[in-house]
């Protein structure tokens, strides 16, 4: 029975060590790009914020902030962390700007989620 058990164990740990391994973690990207509320870049295609104003004020109101990359493609901040946190506190002071920012991009069923390890004008 002790046998028996023992090899549970070490099949159990072995499993989730190579969960552990094949969790996705993202690849590494560097994108230029304009923070913009998430609204606008969907609804009302726009290739860049109407305003710096405008881009700070929907982000206020809770409109999550995105980065539109130069070619069209929109990234959505999140957290890696568990619980995760919005995104926008960060992003707020570059709203409305273009950036460059590095990270680790989240490729799933085309959307693209960006956890941010840099940004700058």
């Amino acid at each position: 029975m002790k046998k028996i058990l023992y090899q549970f164990a070490i099949s159990t740990i072995i499993a989730v060590a190579h969960a552990a391994l094949a969790a996705d973690l993202g690849q590494p990207i560097t994108i230029s790009g304009w923070v913009i509320d998430s609204a606008c870049a969907y609804t009302k295609n726009l290739d860049k914020p109407v305003s710096t104003a405008c881009a700070k004020a929907c982000a206020r109101n809770g409109s999550p902030l995105v980065i539109l990359r130069d070619d069209g493609t929109i990234f959505m901040p999140i957290d890696s962390r568990t619980p995760s946190y919005s995104q926008n506190p960060r992003l707020l002071p570059f709203a409305g700007e273009h950036v460059t920012v590095s990270g680790r991009d989240y490729v799933r069923n085309g959307s693209h989620g960006l956890v941010i390890d840099t940004i700058s004008k």
